[in-house]
């Protein structure tokens, strides 16, 4: 046993696990830590806690950016609304709650969907007022009167689904427990019934299941099509069944369709509108009774087609809107009428949308959206007389729901008569090119606050995320705002992995490829650097979950690289990782251990590795400061990998002024996903407080500017 720095705890020998993997000797002297609740392990924890809180006590910004950040978001934060007959449902988080409640509108028309006349249906805070309990999911049945909740307690995101009244949120029938976040398709007809799906059972029982509302009866209707793929269910225009397999996360959409006006509930016979084709496709139905697909097939930017639901195959389909180099379609929804069909189509270029609405039997665009900023669109849904609702964000503005009536460019706010969002500074938005070592340019978007220096260093946050070809949207972030008020610049690199050019720009920094993605996050520090935008002592690198794993595996692989490392909720541990959490459901992100030549992929950037392999090779090698955050609940990355991580740091690296050289913010009760707004709030100041002392960020009052009412 050894102590090798002040504050750091006993941790045992580097030689006490060693696997062989493809003839290579893999150290992992800390897989003690992976049993979470092991006296050994909890002792170790509190140490870090220790460590955390003392030096949390000496950041200046601490206190100021969790008042900022909580006065960003202190206003109505609403969900897109859902209809049904006489009835308008939807989630709305008051300004100073802590979780979101379900609430509900009498009223089908415009004049009755008033903020102040909101029923509540269902409320986490009341059913639990720990706060520990979150409301992940909800959906009503075709009539209105009966809405399945989902909801989950301690982070875990398997937890509860109920079918409650909607006219007075008493329960009906029994629940079911342990799901994890299933979509919850009514069946149109009969008895309440409801499909839905199961992820992760162990027993062959993954695929679809109808359930009876009132006793719980329920029939096995679909397995799924083989191992690790995520199911899902849907029910499209009150008759048509779409069951979906998802082989990889953005990757790779197995779609069977079902009439289920052709037969029992029970027996659905579906018909395959696109299997064992490697692209990605989702489904809606049209006003029309046509089935629209937004699609990666022949499309890496994706297009939508059309296709006659009775003959779904893709010998049907129809090119309505094309692909277009450089925008992502990143969202659409059908609308209009039956006999004027149109689409609404979202595109992102650098984390920038726009919205334009298509003629659907033509493809030709008929109107651009007029949206408030530069921002981001969520979740357009149309309503039956063809209005449609979505989300709009940006980095000034907290996320509030627009209406769009039929015919109309504007959309205007819902529900009316709202608060104004609290004032924020005004932001510049800069693109910079770098090139990566294989050549390759890579975009990283910059953004400082008005009255901060655009052409001097100033303290530098660089964000990245580079997986499951998600791109990078800038909507709300109440904790960049924050940072940008107080002097500091952000940053996003957009690296290969993520979704910001296309599925090739996904492809090309996935599996045996990601090391790639870990060079642009490189070649993006530099070029921040060389440009004078900030200086080495001035940039953190910062990433959540995957962008977790990507800025580790940065920073280990160029130590030189910043002054500090946020990395949230990360992987850490490559080649363990399809042990731990959901990581066997992301091989086709990350590649698997099983092949040789993915394991030298994983093994040539896995940051837990490449800290155990540089301590051998530099007894005490200078790392950045690094900030862990863990969280105990976590089932998708499994918080094993930010404690093995410390551990490797904590024994590798030397520290300075007694200062050990990671910490590690570890939270109980939480998970990957939602928490409180409190929570929240705490978890983001504490991040870039540290960010902020690290790199030299000092206290500055808030620039003021415009409010984006």
């Amino acid at each position: 046993m050894r102590n090798r720095a002040p504050g750091v705890a006993l941790v045992h020998e580097s030689s006490s696990v060693v696997d062989t993997l493809h003839g290579r000797p893999v150290p992992d002297p800390y897989r003690w830590l992976e049993s979470a609740d092991s006296p050994e392990t909890l002792r170790w924890l509190e140490e870090r806690a220790h460590d955390h809180a003392r030096e949390a006590a000496t950041w200046p910004l601490r206190d100021r950016l969790a008042e900022r950040i909580r006065g960003y978001v202190a206003t109505d934060l609403w969900s897109t609304p859902v209809h049904r007959p006489g009835l308008v449902m939807a989630t709305v988080r008051p300004a100073g709650a802590e979780h979101p409640r379900l609430v509900a509108f009498d009223s089908p028309a415009a004049d009755g969907v008033r903020a102040d006349r909101a029923r509540v249906v269902h409320d986490p805070v009341a059913a639990d007022p720990s706060g520990r309990t979150t409301l992940d999911a909800w959906e009503p049945d075709p009539d209105g009167r009966l809405v399945a909740v989902q909801s989950s307690t301690g982070g875990v995101e398997r937890g509860v689904l109920r079918v409650l009244r909607v006219g007075d949120g008493r329960p009906v029938g029994p629940e079911v427990r342990g799901v994890r976040y299933s979509h919850v398709a009514w069946a149109p007809q009969g008895p309440p019934a409801f499909y839905y799906v199961r992820r992760d059972d162990g027993d062959g029982s993954r695929g679809v299941w109808l359930r009876r509302v009132a006793d719980g009866t329920e029939t096995f209707v679909r397995a799924c099509s083989g191992p690790g793929t995520v199911p899902g269910v849907r029910v499209l225009g009150g008759r048509l069944l779409l069951f979906t397999e998802s082989h990889g996360t953005g990757h790779r959409t197995d779609l069977w369709l079902a009439d289920l006006g052709e037969g029992p509930l029970e027996r659905p016979v579906f018909r395959p509108v696109q299997v064992d084709v490697e692209a990605e496709t989702e489904a809606a139905l049209g006003p029309d009774g046509l089935l629209y697909l937004r699609t990666t097939v022949d499309a890496p930017w994706r297009r939508i087609c059309a296709v006659d639901p009775a003959d779904p195959g893709p010998a049907g389909w129809r090119e309505v809107v094309p692909q277009e180099a450089g925008a992502t379609l990143d969202a659409f929804t059908p609308c209009g009428t039956a006999d004027a069909p149109e689409l609404l189509v979202v595109r992102t270029r650098l984390g920038i949308d726009t919205a334009t609405v298509h003629d659907a039997r033509t493809g030709a665009p008929l109107r651009d959206l007029d949206l408030p900023g530069e921002g981001m669109v969520s979740g357009p849904v149309a309503a039956p007389d063809g209005t449609v609702h979505l989300g709009y964000a940006d980095v000034t503005a907290q996320q509030r729901i627009l209406c769009l009536a039929p015919g109309s460019a504007r959309p205007l706010p819902w529900p009316p008569g709202g608060a104004a969002p609290p004032e924020a500074p005004e932001v510049e938005r800069t693109v910079l090119w770098c090139r990566s070592a294989d050549g390759t340019r890579v975009p990283v978007t910059v953004l400082t606050a008005h009255g901060t220096a655009s052409d001097t260093p100033v303290p530098t946050l660089l964000h990245a995320y580079g997986g499951f070809g998600r791109p990078r949207r800038f909507g709300f972030s109440a904790t960049v705002l924050a940072w940008l008020a107080s002097g500091g610049r952000y940053a996003v690199a957009h690296v290969r992995g993520g979704g910001d050019a296309g599925r090739e720009w996904h492809l090309a920094g996935a599996g045996r490829r990601k090391p790639r993605a870990v060079e642009d996050l490189i070649a993006a520090a530099d070029a921040l650097v060389a440009t004078d935008l900030c200086v080495r002592s001035g940039l953190c690198l910062s990433g959540g979950s995957a962008g977790g794993l990507l800025v580790l595996a940065a920073a280990a692989a160029r130590p030189d690289l910043c002054e500090a490392v946020i990395a949230s909720a990360p992987l850490a541990d490559m080649a363990r990782f399809e042990r731990l959490g959901l990581g066997r459901m992301w091989t086709r992100e990350f590649g698997t251990v099983a092949d040789p030549d993915d394991f030298a992929a994983l093994m040539s950037y896995s940051p837990y590795h490449r800290v155990l392999e540089s301590a051998v090779r530099t007894p005490g090698p200078r790392f950045p400061s690094v900030l862990l955050t863990g969280f105990d609940g976590d089932t998708r990355t499994d918080a094993a990998h930010p404690r093995k991580m410390c551990a490797a740091l904590l024994a590798a690296a030397r520290a300075e002024e007694g200062r050990p050289p990671a910490l590690l913010r570890y939270e109980r009760d939480v998970g990957h996903g939602p928490r409180s707004v409190g929570r929240a709030v705490g978890l983001a100041a504490d991040a870039h407080a540290f960010a902020a002392h690290r790199t030299g960020l000092a206290p500055r009052r808030p620039a003021r500017g415009r409010s984006w009412s």
